[in-house]
């Protein structure tokens, strides 16, 4: 089957990787990459969120920037395209493309209806303000950074939601970890999780900071939540 669908928003057409379970109808995640755009982590999480039961979706959140995003996350080069890609990102307009991801995705005849978000580092911040934004059956964070520059949005969230931090994170001070685990105690159905002396990406592929154990652990909790919202 193909791997790729074309999502017709509001404001343009772009590209999203699929990739769909065994067993049809399903729900559905929306799984939103780092600065690396859909590259070959993102694809492989893509298959294993499918092998738990769900259509995993990844949209290309920097269409507007530049097509095909693919970038490798052991190089210095490509690091540092993928940040001047996030530095010209526009982030209003990126949470309506996800929300318009999310309506195409519930509509296609696979899929139950019911739809997540799910996102890591910008897509992590992202899968925050489009759950404010827009809402969502389910949403899952992992490191989503820059995320407490936007909390005064946090209150407008109904939508059942899970938090993944690495206490040691580099990019999400310590400071910035306590707002953010302080705004989603207010939230009915948030659980924020905080894992000792892992840093940022720490369940990212062969990422330089992957802690298998760690990583396991969040993923299963993702998992249950994921089942648990959406069948």
């Amino acid at each position: 089957m193909q791997d790729r669908i074309t999502v017709k928003g509001h404001n343009g057409e772009f590209g999203a990787y699929i990739a769909r379970p065994k067993t049809l109808p399903a729900p559905a995640v929306i799984v939103l990459h780092e600065v690396f755009g859909v590259n070959a982590d993102i694809r492989q999480t893509c298959g294993e969120i499918s092998e738990q039961g769900f259509i995993a979706v990844a949209p290309e959140m920097y269409w507007r920037e530049e097509a095909n995003v693919n970038l490798s996350v052991t190089s210095e080069a490509d690091w540092q395209h993928g940040l001047r890609l996030n530095q010209a990102f526009d982030r209003d307009a990126g949470a309506r493309d996800i929300r318009d991801t999310a309506i195409l995705a519930a509509k296609l005849s696979e899929c139950t209806g019911k739809v997540a978000v799910l996102g890591y580092c910008i897509g992590g911040l992202m899968t925050f303000l489009t759950t404010a934004r827009f809402g969502a059956d389910a949403a899952v964070v992992y490191h989503g950074g820059d995320t407490e520059k936007y909390l005064d949005e946090a209150h407008r969230i109904d939508t059942p939601l899970l938090w993944h931090q690495g206490a040691e994170d580099e990019f999400i001070s310590k400071p910035a970890q306590a707002q953010i685990e302080a705004a989603l105690a207010k939230i009915p159905n948030a659980a924020f999780h905080s894992y000792p002396g892992q840093y940022h990406a720490f369940s990212r592929h062969n990422g330089a900071h992957y802690n298998a154990e760690a990583a396991a652990l969040a993923h299963k909790r993702t998992y249950e939540f994921l089942i648990f919202r959406l069948r």
